[in-house]
C-alpha cells in the first residue's frame, strides 16, 4: 500500500489497536480475535519480543483488509527494518526527525508523538502524517478542540485515555482516529488467554465508532 491509501484506510477504520505483548506467541491469536471483532488496524510495539519477525509473518498471512504497523520506534534503523518486514505505518512516542524522514522516504505513514501545540505543529512540519497526542488522558478532548481551532488541517490521534465507549467522543472532538491499548487488550485477558473477551471488546469499540 502507498502512503495515501494507508492514511485513507486508517481514517476510515477510525481505530488502531496498540499491542504491547509480553509473549510473541500471543500475537496471532490476539490479532485473530481483534479481526473477528472488526478491528482492522494493528500497531505492534517494538517492546514486544521478536516484533519485526512477527510483522513480516503477519504481512504475508493477514487478510488483505488488515493493516499492520510498528510502534514505540525510537530510531530510523528500526523504522526501516520494520517497513522492510511489511509495516505500513510507523509510530513513535516522541518526535524523532530521523524516524520521520526515513518513514516518509519509504512512502509509509508516520505518526510522531507530541504533547504541546508547538510539538504537534513541529511534528507536522517534519512530515508526520498523523500526530499521536500522548498521553491523551492528561490533555483531554477539550485540548483537541482548542488545538484544531487555529490548525484545522491537523490530523490528531489520541493514545491513552481512550476507552471502549468514548471513541466516538474523541472523533467528534476532532481526532481522525483513536489508539486503544489496554482497554482493548488487557493484561488479564492476555494472562488468561481470553481471546473471546478481546473479540467482544473489539466489537464494542467498533460499534461505537462506526455504528
Amino acid at each position: 500500500m502507498n502512503r495515501t491509501s494507508i492514511l485513507t484506510a486508517i481514517e476510515r477504520e477510525k481505530a488502531i489497536a496498540v499491542l504491547r505483548l509480553p509473549d510473541p506467541d500471543l500475537f496471532f491469536p490476539v490479532a485473530e480475535a481483534l479481526y473477528k471483532g472488526g478491528v482492522m488496524v494493528l500497531e505492534l510495539t517494538m517492546t514486544t519480543p521478536n516484533a519485526v519477525d512477527l510483522i513480516k509473518e503477519a504481512s504475508q498471512s493477514f487478510p488483505e483488509e488488515m493493516i499492520i504497523g510498528v510502534g514505540s520506534v525510537m530510531d530510523s534503523k528500526t523504522a526501516v527494518a520494520a517497513i522492510r518486514a511489511g509495516a505500513e505505518f510507523v509510530v513513535s512516542p516522541v518526535i524523532k526527525p530521523d524516524v520521520i524522514a526515513q518513514t516518509v522516504l519509504q512512502s509509509k505513514v508516520m505518526m510522531a508523538g507530541a504533547f504541546t501545540p508547538t510539538e504537534i505543529d513541529y511534528a507536522r512540519q517534519l512530515g508526520s502524517d498523523i500526530v499521536k497526542v500522548f498521553p491523551a488522558n492528561i490533555t483531554g478532548m477539550e485540548f483537541f478542540k482548542a488545538v484544531l481551532a487555529p490548525m484545522p488541517d491537523l490530523k490528531l490521534m489520541p493514545t491513552g485515555g481512550v476507552t471502549l465507549t468514548n471513541g466516538a467522543e474523541w472523533i467528534r472532538a476532532g481526532a481522525c482516529a483513536v489508539g486503544v491499548g489496554s482497554a482493548l487488550v488487557s493484561a488479564e485477558d492476555l494472562k488468561n488467554r481470553d481471546y473471546k473477551a478481546i473479540e467482544k471488546k473489539a466489537r464494542l469499540l467498533m460499534s461505537g465508532l462506526k455504528g
